[in-house]
């Protein structure tokens, strides 16, 4: 354990998975260089990852290839095991479906192995503060795998989808925007989270889309809410 780590009284907790040792040890020695982080276990596998008490640890680091569907599988299984710890996912994989698909899995944010090291600390600190993570960088690059995908429509439509809303359902996607989950968005608009959850079936279904991931590049995309990174 580094001084910095030592000299934190709660600091968080993480849990490292990744095939490749030397992976492993960098990321230990970057994590362990933020004061209040602290790398707990190591897992170099998909089995030893499950073996874990997950009640000990905050936050699970996971680099992962998104186009393999065993990794996919894997994550489901890893979310329902996890209920208490977080998922942030490591990955090279440039495929906006691929993100989309592991946070409907269960993942809290993504980040490019591109990105700096400071983005990666940002992250960490971010999904642990129960916050979803999706920098600047890869909202831009799903906006525009989506882009291309849909050269074909017109954007009339979406002005005509987007006039549908409520003012109150504008409210909670800006705050959806932020990355809340349902309980912090009723705390900061002073509402229930039944009526969030109301709030978001019609938002669902005015703007057409299909979760919440969905909801979030959609809102970046046409400015109904703001990147939060």
């Amino acid at each position: 354990m580094s001084l910095a780590t030592s000299a934190v009284p709660n600091p968080l907790r993480i849990l490292l998975l990744s095939e490749h040792a030397i992976v492993r040890t960098a990321l230990r020695m970057l994590i362990e260089s933020r004061p209040g982080f602290r790398v707990v276990s190591e897992a170099p596998n998909h089995r030893g990852a499950l073996e874990y008490s997950f009640d000990e640890i905050d936050l699970v680091l996971l680099d992962l290839d998104l186009e393999l569907e065993s990794s996919l599988h894997f994550l489901a299984e890893l979310t329902a095991t996890a209920k208490t710890a977080r998922v942030l996912l490591l990955t090279s994989t440039t495929n906006p479906e691929a993100y989309s698909t592991a946070v409907s899995l269960g993942a809290i944010g993504v980040v490019h192995k591109e990105r700096s090291a400071e983005v990666l600390l940002k992250a960490i600190e971010k999904v642990c503060a129960g916050e979803m993570w999706l920098d600047r960088a890869t909202i831009a690059r799903v906006i525009g795998g989506l882009s291309r995908a849909e050269k074909h429509k017109l954007t009339d439509p979406d002005a005509v989808k987007i006039a549908t809303l409520s003012d109150r359902e504008r409210e909670v996607i800006a705050v959806i925007g932020k990355g809340l989950k349902n309980k912090q968005i009723a705390e900061q608009l002073f509402i229930s989270e039944p009526t969030v959850r109301h709030h978001l079936s019609s938002i669902f279904a005015k703007l057409e889309v299909s979760d919440r991931f969905e909801l979030l590049i959609y809102a970046y995309r046409h400015r109904l809410a703001r990147p939060p990174y």
